[in-house]
């Protein structure tokens, strides 16, 4: 993937890069700025006109971990499948132990050998981040035809596709970080995450090498921090936040776009009314952009790392307001996820009261 040298450094300069000149994005930039001295933290933000192509980064050109935003290219893939007729959201998919998969989401609460359909799978992994449900639409539609669907959407959108890293199962991110710690933990299966979890982040290289039978001195990262930041170096589930943004601008339905012949009008909008009934995240971008806003999204939550990123709508009719607008923003620093969410907010109201989105409201 091609990223930037200074990939996963904490920068102390800031900067930004539009490409059209307008009044509110040094408002932006000053607001952003600010959040992110109280933040403590790096924070990541692009926001794209999909009506005047206008578009704002802020670090936007680095590479971030994307954490869960990965399984929006998982959702076209199967709703690519189903316009293609190989496969239907009514289809059931038999959940096998080997399924289990730690993190949110009630796919977990089912018992193995129950049949689940696509459809349920779909809605669990999008609105509340289902990990065990996006392992398992990978598995029927197929992690290669997942990272070529995401390079095709970047690509549409006339995105570089080499700017966004390999999308992998969610059970191979976790032999991924664990790895880090020591090879042998590549071997492990969703069973054995699931119990790892349950001790403190602190604890879990412990908890690790009785699980391995090995000590905690053969550790090729001193703990579980660094094996986070090493996995994250490998450029899985990586890529950067303006081509993510152009990823998420393949899914608007406007017009017919050349290369997404597969995945029609229908299919795209089917994706976004699903995204519109996320869950999760309601303390972060939504908070702070308020009730005038409808916005499609996803979020993604991983060790020291927070997303959200969707196409905001206003709900009002508005003349003088264009849109509708692609956001991506990530954040990384701080351990506790609140810390995150607040930050996040804060940017929704910096768009807000900005006028990114339009005349402020």
């Amino acid at each position: 993937m091609a990223l930037p040298a200074h990939a996963d450094e904490y920068e102390t300069n800031w900067y930004y890069e539009v490409d059209k000149q307008s009044a509110w994005q040094g408002d932006l930039t000053a607001r952003l700025q600010a959040i992110e001295e109280v933040f403590a933290g790096r924070l990541g933000v692009y926001v794209q006109n999909l009506a005047s192509g206008e578009a704002y980064s802020w670090r936007a050109d680095d590479p971030w971990y994307l954490a869960s935003l990965i399984k929006i290219p998982v959702a076209a893939q199967v709703l690519a499948e189903r316009q293609a007729g190989t496969l239907s959201l009514d289809e059931r998919l038999t959940l096998a132990r080997s399924d289990f998969v730690d993190g949110a989401g009630p796919t977990n609460w089912h018992d193995p050998g129950t049949p689940i359909s696509i459809r349920y799978l779909m809605e669990q992994m999008l609105t509340v981040s289902d990990n065990t449900a996006t392992d398992m639409l990978i598995d029927r539609v197929g992690l290669e035809a997942v990272n070529q669907r995401a390079r095709t959407m970047i690509a549409t959108s006339g995105g570089n596709p080499d700017e966004i890293g390999p999308i992998s199962k969610l059970v191979g991110v976790r032999q991924g970080v664990y790895g880090e710690l020591h090879p042998d933990a590549r071997a492990l299966g969703g069973m054995d995450f699931i119990a790892l979890r349950q001790h403190s982040v602190s604890q879990r290289g412990q908890a690790l090498a009785r699980v391995l039978g090995v000590s905690t001195a053969s550790f090729t990262q001193p703990d579980y921090d660094h094996a986070f930041d090493a996995y994250q170096a490998t450029g899985e589930n990586v890529g950067t936040l303006s081509a993510f943004g152009d990823l998420l601008a393949s899914l608007h339905t406007v017009q017919q776009r050349p290369g997404m012949d597969d995945v029609n009008a229908e299919q795209r909008q089917m994706l976004l009314d699903v995204m519109r009934r996320t869950r999760s995240g309601k303390q972060r971008l939504k908070a702070g952009m308020g009730e005038g806003i409808s916005f499609a999204h996803k979020t993604g939550t991983q060790q020291r790392r927070s997303c959200d990123a969707g196409i905001a709508e206003r709900t009002s009719a508005d003349t003088v307001t264009a849109g509708p607008w692609v956001i991506v923003t990530c954040t990384r620093g701080p351990v506790a996820v609140s810390a995150h969410e607040r930050a996040l907010t804060s940017v929704g109201e910096a768009l807000r009261y900005s006028g990114a989105l339009g005349k402020p409201w």
